[in-house]
C-alpha cells in the first residue's frame, strides 16, 4: 500500500496521493547551450541584426572577424544581405597621436551627438595587439563611461591582430552590419599615428585629426601625410591654463595648411579648439562636421568618394585573399623555412627566395612560371 494512513484501522485519516516532483533541471537547457555555443543561421543573424538586436549584431561582428572558412562563408552571405540596408550613416574616423584623448573625446562627441540629434551611434574601436601575445588590452570602454551605459550607442572594441597599421581586418564589414541595425552614426577611432590612418581614410566620410598643444611640432604635425588626408583638425585640451597655448597651435595648423593644394573635396580643412575633459567647443566640431558633409554632398564629392572607397577595399579583400592562400598552401610552410635558411647561410638573395616561394605558388596553382608564360 502506498500510504498505509489510508488503511481503515485509522478512522478520520486520510492522505492524498502527492503531485510528481519536478526535476530542477531545465528540458530545454541543452538545447539553448547548443543553440549559444553553435553558429546561428545566415537567416537568423540578418533577422537579428534588422530588428536592431545588440547580442546577434555583437555576435555576427565576432563571425566576420574569424579566419575560419565556415565562419567566413556565413560572414559573407550575411554581409552582402544587409548591404541594401547600409550606407544611409554619417562615418567618422577619428584619429591623433597617444595621448590626445581619442577615446575621451568620442565619449563627449557621442553624448553630445545622441542628446542634440538623437539616432543611434557605434563606434567601431581598434586596440593594438601585442606583437608577442597578440592579446589585446580592449579597454576603449572604461575610457566611454558615459556612452557604454547608453541604450542608443554600441562601442565595439577589436583587436588589430597585426593587420596594416593596426586597423582590424573586417572594419569595413562591421560598419556595413552596424548600419542595417539602424545606426546611423559611426565612429572609427585608430590605435594611433601610422598606416592604419590610410585604411580609415578609405572608409570613412569625415576624417578629424586630433591634436594637442605643447607636445612639439615634429610630433604633431606626424609629417605631411597625415595633415593632408585630415577633414578637419581639433587642438584637444584648450581649457586651464592651456587656452592660449591651444590658440596658437590652431593658428600654426591654419597657416601650415595653407601651403596644401586645396583638396578634392572643395573644402579645406578647419581648425578649431576644444576641450573633451570640460566638454567645452562640441558644438561648433560637429557643425564643422555637418557643415563638411553637406558641402561634399551638393558638389558631388560624397559619393565619389564612397564609390571610391568601394573600389580601394575590392583590391584589398583580393591582396587578403590571395595573401591567405599563399600562406596555407601545403608544403608552402617547409619551403619557407628552407629558403630562411639558405638566405641566413648566404646562399640564396632576398629576391631568389621570394621568387622561389612565388614559383611554388604558380605552379602548384597551374600559373606557371614567368618564362613559361
Amino acid at each position: 500500500m502506498e500510504h498505509p494512513e489510508n488503511d481503515n484501522i485509522y478512522k478520520g485519516l486520510k492522505v492524498n496521493k502527492g503531485v510528481d516532483a519536478v526535476s530542477t533541471i531545465n528540458p530545454y537547457l541543452s538545447t539553448m547551450r547548443r543553440k549559444r555555443a553553435g553558429l546561428l543561421t545566415a537567416n537568423e543573424y540578418v533577422e537579428g541584426i534588422l530588428k536592431g538586436d545588440v547580442t546577434v549584431l555583437s555576435r555576427a561582428v565576432t563571425l566576420i572577424e574569424s579566419v575560419l572558412p565556415e565562419h567566413q562563408s556565413i560572414a559573407q552571405e550575411v554581409v552582402e544581405r544587409c548591404l541594401p540596408y547600409s550606407g544611409k550613416s554619417v562615418r567618422v574616423g577619428i584619429t591623433g597621436v597617444p595621448g590626445a584623448g581619442k577615446s575621451t573625446s568620442i565619449d563627449s562627441f557621442g553624448m553630445h551627438l545622441l542628446a542634440e540629434y538623437g539616432g543611434k551611434l557605434a563606434v567601431l574601436a581598434v586596440d593594438p595587439s601585442s606583437e608577442r601575445s597578440k592579446g589585446s588590452i580592449l579597454g576603449d570602454k572604461t575610457r566611454m563611461e558615459r556612452l557604454a551605459l547608453h541604450p542608443a550607442a554600441f562601442i565595439r572594441p577589436s583587436a588589430s591582430a597585426g593587420s596594416l597599421g593596426g586597423v582590424a581586418r573586417k572594419t569595413r564589414e562591421a560598419i556595413i552590419l552596424c548600419e542595417a541595425a539602424g545606426y546611423d552614426k559611426i565612429f572609427v577611432e585608430t590605435v594611433g599615428v601610422g598606416q592604419s590612418e590610410t585604411a580609415v581614410c578609405s572608409m570613412v566620410d569625415f576624417f578629424l585629426l586630433l591634436q594637442i598643444a605643447g607636445a612639439g611640432d615634429e610630433l604633431q604635425g606626424i609629417k605631411r601625410g597625415i595633415m593632408e588626408m585630415a577633414d578637419g583638425i581639433v587642438i584637444n585640451k584648450a581649457d586651464g591654463d592651456n587656452v592660449e597655448e591651444a590658440k596658437r597651435a590652431a593658428v600654426h595648423y591654419r597657416n601650415a595648411l595653407q601651403l596644401f593644394p586645396m583638396p578634392a573635396s572643395g573644402v579645406r580643412p578647419e581648425v578649431l579648439t576644444y576641450s573633451g575633459f570640460y566638454d567645452i567647443g562640441i558644438k561648433e566640431v560637429w557643425e564643422m562636421v555637418f557643415e563638411y558633409i553637406e558641402k561634399v554632398k551638393t558638389n558631388g564629392y560624397f559619393e565619389e568618394r564612397r564609390n571610391r572607397q568601394q573600389k580601394y577595399w575590392m583590391y584589398e579583400s583580393i591582396e587578403d585573399r590571395l595573401k591567405q592562400r599563399f600562406y596555407s598552401l601545403d608544403g608552402m610552410k617547409s619551403l619557407l623555412e628552407v629558403c630562411e635558411q639558405q638566405l641566413l647561410q648566404g646562399k640564396m638573395t632576398s629576391f631568389a627566395a621570394a621568387s622561389k616561394a612565388l614559383g611554388y605558388f604558380d605552379k602548384t596553382n597551374g600559373c606557371g612560371s614567368d618564362n613559361e608564360r
